[in-house]
């Protein structure tokens, strides 16, 4: 236990020599003495003093300015006064004492029994508050490294956040240039071999954008910005696109793929259709990914019906390499294969299970694998979904972008420093019978904007030079009304939810993410031009 030091003040030496004496059997107590109260000053502010035993009447300075003195300086204001005195036990004086800093009285003749029990409690109290003290210093140190700490974080997750914008519209801009090319290709005339080519071409491109939005998918649930957005989904739909889409991709490998459905399901269900076809795709698609021949089995099966709420469960089963007992727990987390070799052997990133955990969690659900090495595995999710009763509206086929009316007298000013965007978005807006002026950066678009008058401005959001965000904000500072309200769209790579508020901020009229749908972009280009026509009428 920590050693505390004791000061005796006193003008007579007798009293501060027996005072000595009687603490001499304290534990833990260094006592020191002195009969000049101006001695003992110099030395409660040079040493760490916990307690001082007080005379109340000293020729030099009495006690009661004694303990004013310890009260006024920051270092011994906290020192424990106990003021010894013999001239009178009124009320009046035990005020005074108490007024000037002193936390109690002892009075002579001293009782030997109560004076060492006082100084024995005090030295108890100091104990406890030094205890606190570096309690309480302990925890400003953590606050300090939480704040700190958090600060990093901060700093970290925007740094992680800007390096996936990047590489985002790094790979997106490229995977838009080579799905609008096979988009432009599947409309020209093409023999067996070439459409074939083509569907190759198409899978690779699919496949590098699963991949970049399976990882912005998991930062975008790690940081709790991942919402799921429910809308009436028929269930059957989802399973049929599914049957479609995996039936062609088995057969491909040699297996085949089925689809077992419940007759009780209900027909439509409040859904998440995105997020719950992400789920099903991730856990088919590694049933088939690691099948090398047998079959794989999408079985959906009502549970449980309460009141307008249905217990669905969908399990996907297959006749592959199976998982080790002690590798099925990993395979849920990020970056992790069930077991060293796999990925040389069937490839992927790790991340499918990782975004299926994260978004069954999201659903409020479960899953649960389970696996025998070389005897195939089976994966099964289970969740509760509101029932819909109501028919949902029939879709409508899909449009292709050469089948769209003409958009006559129309002039848009493309800036896009990607070629092969350019020649792309240029081709389809020729389609359409629109003009096109292309530049490379946003200064060259506002060098454009000064001599000719456009109907729109197709805006890429990165570029050298001036970006796209620049470039918007120029024009719609610019003074001149035909220049200042051309309506502008904003093409962005990213998919971050800042960045096309930014774009919004900046002053775009709408944000069009690539990869774009060209149908999509075909009825922006037309809504804002015949609006800007009619402001202008």
């Amino acid at each position: 236990m920590e050693k505390l030091k004791l000061v005796i003040v006193d003008d007579k030496e007798e009293n501060v020599l027996s005072l000595k004496a009687l603490l001499a059997d304290v534990d833990n107590l260094d006592i020191w003495g002195s009969t000049s109260p101006n001695e003992a000053l110099r030395y409660c502010w040079n040493q760490d003093i916990a307690i001082a035993l007080v005379d109340v009447q000293m020729p030099e300075i009495n006690g009661f300015e004694f303990v004013s003195l310890l009260q006024s300086n920051p270092k011994t204001w906290q020192i424990m006064v106990i003021m010894v005195t013999a001239i009178s036990k009124e009320d009046k004086f035990l005020l005074k004492g108490l007024h000037s800093g002193a936390i109690d009285y002892l009075y002579k003749p001293l009782n030997p029994d109560i004076t060492v029990a006082k100084v024995k409690s005090f030295m108890q109290q100091v104990y406890i508050q030094r205890e606190l003290k570096r309690k309480n210093e302990e925890l400003e140190r953590s606050h300090m490294e939480l704040v700190k700490a958090k600060k990093e974080a901060d700093l970290a997750r925007k740094s992680k956040e800007n390096f996936l914008a990047n590489m985002s519209h790094e790979i997106r801009t490229p995977i838009n240039g080579i799905t609008g090319i096979t988009t432009m290709l599947r409309n020209s005339p093409l023999n067996e071999e070439q459409s074939e080519w083509l569907d190759y071409l198409e899978n690779a491109s699919q496949q590098l954008l699963l991949i970049i939005n399976d990882i912005l998918d998991l930062s975008k649930i790690d940081s709790g910005k991942m919402r799921l957005d429910f809308a009436k989904t028929s269930l059957a739909g989802v399973i049929k696109e599914l049957t479609k889409l995996f039936t062609y991709k088995a057969e491909q490998k040699g297996i085949t793929f089925h689809a077992v459905n419940d007759d009780k399901l209900p027909k439509h269900i409040l859904a998440d259709s995105l997020r719950l076809t992400q789920i099903l795709s991730n856990l088919i698609s590694n049933g088939i990914k690691f099948t090398e021949e047998g079959s794989v089995t999408l079985e959906t099966k009502l549970l449980k019906r309460s009141k307008q709420r249905v217990h669905i469960q969908f399990s996907v089963k297959d006749t592959g390499i199976g998982i080790n007992s002690n590798a099925i727990d990993k395979i849920f987390h990020s970056f992790e294969q069930g077991e060293e070799g796999i990925t040389k052997r069937f490839g992927g990133t790790g991340l499918g299970l990782a975004i299926v955990k994260r978004l069954v969690n999201l659903h409020q659900g479960q899953i649960h694998a389970y696996s025998e090495l070389g005897m195939g595995s089976e994966f099964v999710f289970q969740c509760w979904f509101d029932e819909e009763a109501s028919e949902a509206a029939p879709k409508s086929d899909k449009k292709q972008y050469t089948d769209l009316p003409m958009l006559d007298s129309i002039r848009i000013l493309l800036a896009e420093d990607n070629e092969l965007n350019s020649f792309m978005v240029t081709h389809m807006l020729n389609t359409w019978g629109i003009t096109v002026d292309t530049v490379k950066n946003g200064k060259e678009a506002l060098d454009k904007v000064e001599n000719i008058s456009y109907s729109l401005i197709l805006m890429d959001a990165h570029m050298p030079v001036m970006s796209g965000f620049d470039a918007i904000r120029a024009i719609r500072n610019d003074q001149r009304e035909h220049i200042r309200n051309v309506p502008i769209i904003s093409i962005s790579a990213s998919v971050l939810q800042r960045e096309q508020q930014a774009a919004y901020a900046a002053g775009a009229d709408a944000v069009v993410g690539k990869p774009f749908d060209p149908v999509s972009l075909y009825q922006i280009i037309k809504t804002l031009t015949q609006a800007k026509d009619k402001t202008n009428s």
